[in-house]
């Protein structure tokens, strides 16, 4: 085989092997996850979930969000079964929702808007619903610039908003596949 060829049978193999490995997502164990929470300590690797969906919130909010499930989640939510099993861990992240003046300049007109700046925290919800049965079997986690949310009455606010969805298993985000 003539040097330039090999290259490309390499080039393709190595290529593979990455897709391959990256559909491999290491998986942490939901409990793991639900542990580090409850202690107060962000969940590793809860960026790389699954995509449920996207969201903007004007007002006071004014966000822009990602809202990712855990391996558990996004079973109930491909399978469309609820209510969600313990375990289950819903994360949302959240950026301020910017104007883009570099792509208005390409697109010509004030059309685009980016995630600026973090903002509001990143959230979870956490289902266990022996442990949290008076939540609707969900604890609320918040954590600022990494660190979490000690103020208990500002996260029993997240269940009075949520209780609107109780025939949605108290879980606002809908599933965009």
């Amino acid at each position: 085989m003539k040097p330039a060829a090999l290259w490309v049978v390499a080039v393709v193999v190595a290529g593979l092997a990455g897709v391959v490995g990256g559909a491999a997502r290491p998986s942490r164990g939901a409990n793991e996850d639900a542990r580090a929470i409850a202690e107060g300590r962000l969940p590793s690797g809860y960026r790389d979930w699954i995509l449920i969906s996207v969201a903007r919130e004007e007002g006071e909010l004014d966000d822009i969000r990602a809202i990712l499930g855990n391996d558990r989640a996004i079973k109930v939510y491909r399978t469309g079964t609820r209510p969600f099993p313990d375990g289950a861990i819903i994360a949302r992240i959240a950026w301020s929702y910017d104007s883009s003046e570099e792509n208005n300049k390409t697109f010509g007109r004030q059309q685009s808007f980016i995630a600026g700046r973090p903002k509001n925290g990143v959230q979870f919800m956490v289902k266990d619903s022996t442990r949290y049965a008076s939540t609707g079997g969900w604890s609320y986690a918040q954590f600022d610039d990494g660190k979490a949310l000690t103020d208990a009455a500002k996260l029993r606010n997240c269940f009075e908003c949520h209780k609107a969805f109780n025939d949605h298993d108290f879980v606002f985000t809908r599933y965009a596949p």
